[in-house]
C-alpha cells in the first residue's frame, strides 16, 4: 500500500479516505493494526474513537473490479503474494453521526409553566417569581399574541429555596386546598343569604340578559306558547267538567302537557346561556336538547298515556254526554289560539333556516333549534287534535253514540305519541354528537387543502355540538419546506450565513441547529393558529378547531 491520506474538515462534512493499491507487501498485516486480513469488497462497519463525542462511522469499500455472475464474493488477501496488484482506486466513505441522547422516562427540565400555575402548584408569591428568567412564548388563546412563562426547573429550584423540602411544599399545598374549600362553602352560604335578602326586599336591578332572551327568537316563541296553552288548558278543563266529553278531557290534558313542557323549554333556554366554567369548558348549550328530550318524554307519558287511558275507559264504560255547544265554542277558540302560536313558530323557523341556508324541512329534521321545534310540533299536533276532537264530538252529537268521542280521545293520544317519538329521536341524535352535512365537511377540508403549507388532510371529524356550534378535528400533514421557507423569510439571511460560517465544532453545530430548530417549531405552531383562525372566520359555526400535526 503506497499511502493513506485523510483530512478532517470538522463534523459538518463527511470524512473521505482514498486508498490506492500499488503493490502488495508482506508487511501489510503489521500496518493494519488488527484490521481483518480478508476484507469484503462491499462494506465494513466499525467504531472510530473521538476525543469529543462518540461517533458511529460506517465504512464502505467500492472497487471497479466487479465479480462475475455466479461467483462468490471477491476477497483481498493481504498476505498472499500470488495476486496481481491492481491500480483501480478503492473509495471508503465514513459517515459521522452524533450519539443519541438518553432523556429517561420523565424529562421536565425544559418544560414551561405560567406564573399562575407556578404560584398554585409550588406555593410561591409574585415577588418570588420576579428574579426568575422570563420567556415570551406564543399564546394559545385568541385574545393575546404572546404571554410570559417560566422554566419549570427554575421554579422548582426557587420553591426548594423558599420552603426547604418537597414535604413542606406538599403540606402548604394541602393547607391552601382546605382554605379554598372553606372559602367556597362560605361563598355558597353568602350567595344563599343574598338571594333571600333580595327576595325579601325585592330586586331593584332587573336581569336584562335573561329577560332579553325571551323577547326575541326561540325564547319569544316559547313564552307566547306558554301563555296561550295555559289559557287553553283552563277553558278546556271547564268544558270537560261541564260536558264530560272524553275528547275534551284529552284536549285539556294535551294543553296541560304543552304548558308544562314549554315551561321546561324556557328553563332549558335560560340554562343554556350560562357562561362556561372549568367543569363545563364547552358551555351549557346542550341544556336545550336535554329540556326538549324531557319534554318529548313528558308528552308521551302524560299526554298520550292519559288520552289513551281515558279513551279506553270510555269504550269500556260509555257515559251519556251533555250538550256540546260550549265545548264547540272552546274548541273553536283553541283552534284560533293554537293556530296563531303555530304561525309564530313557523315564521321563526323560516327566518332561521334562511339564515343558515337550509330549507324548512332540513332545519326541522336536523333539529337546529330544539326549543322552536318542540313548539312547532306541539302546536301542529294541537291544531290537528282540535280538528280530530271536534269531528268525533260532532259524530257523537249526530248519532248519539258516545263511542265516537272515545275514539277521538284515542286518536289524540296516538297523535301525541307520534310527536313525542319524533322529539325523542331528534334530540337523542343531537345529544349523541352527530356529524355535520358532508357538503360542509368538504368545504372545510378544501379550505385547508388549498393552503400551501398543507400537504394532506386525514381523519377529519366535524361534530355538531348543538345550536349551530361545530367542533372540527383533523390530522394535518404539513409541508416542512414551506414552513421552513416561511421562517427564513422573516430572518436576516446574511446573519444566518454568518452563523453557518462560524460552525467549526460539533458544539457549534448543535447550538446552531437547536436555535433554529426551536424557531421552526414555533413557526409551525403559528401556522396551525393561522389555519384555525381562518376556519373560524370563514365558517362562523365552527367554534372549536383541533388540528393535529401528522
Amino acid at each position: 500500500m503506497a499511502g493513506v491520506s485523510a483530512r478532517s474538515r470538522g463534523w459538518s462534512s463527511l470524512c473521505r479516505l482514498y486508498l490506492r493499491v500499488h503493490a502488495v507487501q508482506p508487511s501489510c498485516g503489521r500496518a493494519c493494526h488488527g484490521w481483518q486480513r480478508s476484507v469484503k469488497s462491499r462494506g465494513l462497519l466499525c467504531l472510530m474513537p473521538s476525543s469529543r463525542l462518540p461517533v458511529q462511522a460506517q465504512i464502505r469499500l467500492y472497487s471497479s473490479n466487479e465479480p462475475k455472475e455466479g461467483s462468490g464474493p471477491t476477497e483481498l488477501n493481504a498476505t498472499s503474494s500470488t495476486e496481481k496488484p491492481t491500480a483501480d482506486p478503492i473509495q471508503v466513505k465514513v459517515k459521522a453521526v452524533l450519539k443519541k441522547r438518553e432523556y429517561g422516562s420523565t424529562y421536565m427540565k425544559n418544560n414551561f409553566i405560567t406564573g399562575v400555575r407556578a404560584m398554585n402548584e409550588f406555593c410561591l408569591k409574585p415577588s418570588d417569581l420576579e428574579p426568575l428568567r422570563k420567556i415570551r412564548r406564543r399564546s394559545p388563546h385568541d385574545d393575546s399574541e404572546s404571554f410570559t412563562v417560566f422554566l419549570r426547573s427554575d421554579v422548582e429550584t426557587k420553591a426548594m429555596e423558599v420552603w426547604g423540602s418537597p414535604e413542606a411544599i406538599y403540606r402548604e399545598r394541602k393547607l391552601r386546598k382546605e382554605e379554598e374549600i372553606a372559602y367556597r362553602e362560605n361563598l355558597f352560604r353568602n350567595q344563599k343569604l343574598l338571594k333571600e335578602y333580595k327576595e325579601f326586599l325585592g330586586t331593584t336591578k332587573p336581569r336584562l340578559s335573561t329577560a332579553s332572551m325571551f323577547l326575541k327568537g326561540p325564547g319569544k316563541v316559547v313564552m307566547v306558547a306558554i301563555c296561550i296553552n295555559g289559557l287553553n288548558f283552563f277553558f278546556k278543563l271547564l268544558a270537560w267538567v261541564y260536558t264530560g266529553s272524553a275528547s275534551m278531557f284529552s284536549e285539556a290534558i294535551h294543553s296541560l302537557a304543552d304548558t308544562c313542557n314549554q315551561a321546561l323549554l324556557a328553563l332549558g333556554i335560560s340554562q343554556s346561556a350560562r357562561t362556561p366554567d372549568p367543569g363545563h369548558p364547552y358551555g351549557f348549550t346542550n341544556m336545550r336538547y336535554i329540556a326538549s328530550l324531557i319534554s318529548g318524554v313528558g308528552i308521551f307519558m302524560m299526554g298520550a298515556g292519559l288520552s289513551w287511558y281515558h279513551g279506553i275507559m270510555g269504550l269500556l264504560h260509555p257515559q251519556p254526554i251533555e250538550s256540546l255547544l260550549w265545548a264547540y265554542c272552546i274548541l273553536a277558540g283553541s283552534l284560533v289560539s293554537e293556530g296563531a302560536t303555530l304561525l309564530v313558530a313557523i315564521n321563526e323557523i323560516r327566518k332561521s333556516a334562511r339564515t343558515k341556508g337550509l330549507s324548512f324541512y332540513e332545519y326541522v329534521i336536523q333539529s337546529k333549534d330544539p326549543s322552536t321545534n318542540v313548539v312547532l310540533m306541539e302546536d301542529a299536533a294541537a291544531v290537528l287534535g282540535v280538528i280530530m276532537a271536534a269531528s268525533c264530538m260532532g259524530l257523537t252529537s249526530l248519532t248519539g253514540n258516545p263511542y265516537y268521542d272515545s275514539l277521538g280521545s284515542l286518536g289524540v293520544g296516538t297523535l301525541l305519541g307520534a310527536v313525542s317519538a319524533f322529539l325523542i329521536y331528534t334530540n337523542t341524535e343531537a345529544l349523541i354528537g352527530r356529524s355535520i352535512q358532508p357538503e360542509q365537511v368538504q368545504r372545510l377540508t378544501e379550505l385547508l387543502e388549498s393552503d400551501p403549507a398543507v400537504r394532506a388532510i386525514h381523519d377529519v371529524k366535524a361534530t355538531d355540538m348543538g345550536m349551530s356550534k361545530v367542533r372540527f378535528k383533523a390530522e394535518v400533514d404539513f409541508d416542512g419546506r414551506v414552513v421552513t421557507r416561511s421562517y427564513l423569510e422573516k430572518q436576516d439571511i446574511d446573519q444566518v450565513l454568518q452563523e453557518i460560517r462560524q460552525v467549526k465544532t460539533p458544539e457549534d453545530l448543535e447550538a446552531f441547529m437547536l436555535k433554529h430548530g426551536e424557531n421552526i417549531i414555533d413557526t409551525l405552531g403559528a401556522e396551525v393558529d393561522r389555519l384555525e383562525k381562518e376556519l373560524k372566520q370563514r365558517n362562523p359555526d365552527v367554534r372549536h378547531v383541533d388540528l393535529e400535526i401528522l
